[in-house]
């Protein structure tokens, strides 16, 4: 029997938007009232976070950063938060582990996409312009993020 794999306490948040800045939120299954943008740990300690991101974007929404034919752009904006993990998430990280650092990225994409989620995480989306998606999020880092956005979109 193998010992219980723990969450690494190191993550990423993804902004999806469009060059108009419409905002991509995903609803959480296990708190209906929390909506949020893409997050997600790494797998392993040397996981690169760009290939985090991507990895997380395809699960949690099916967009694939790399096909070209969406044209996205995915942009590690060289931010990150470190913040108290949830009380209700605690047990999924290894005994004593209290905090989490997550990276900041964003991803442009062409126009509002339908996502294809995955129910098991996520049960509902929607787009908003910026300043209504930071406004809807129930994570504080991640309205501030999502705040940011206007500096980082071409």
């Amino acid at each position: 029997m193998s010992e219980r794999p723990w969450k690494i306490p190191e993550s990423v948040l993804v902004v999806i938007h469009t060059p108009a800045l419409d905002v991509l939120l995903i609803q959480r299954a296990d708190a209906p009232d929390f909506w949020q943008s893409v997050t997600g740990s790494k797998d392993r300690d040397d996981e690169p976070l760009a290939v985090t991101a991507a990895r997380e974007v395809a699960e949690e929404t099916g967009i694939d950063c790399a096909d070209p034919g969406l044209r996205c752009v995915l942009r590690d904006w060289q931010l990150l938060n470190v913040y108290d993990i949830y009380p209700q998430w605690r047990a999924r990280y290894a005994p004593g582990v209290m905090r989490n650092t997550e990276h900041l990225f964003g991803l442009q994409v062409p126009e509002r996409i339908v996502p294809r989620l995955d129910l098991r995480e996520h049960t509902a989306w929607k787009w908003l312009p910026y300043r209504e998606a930071a406004d809807a999020c129930f994570s504080p880092s991640n309205a501030e993020a999502i705040l940011l956005l206007p500096q980082f979109v071409q």
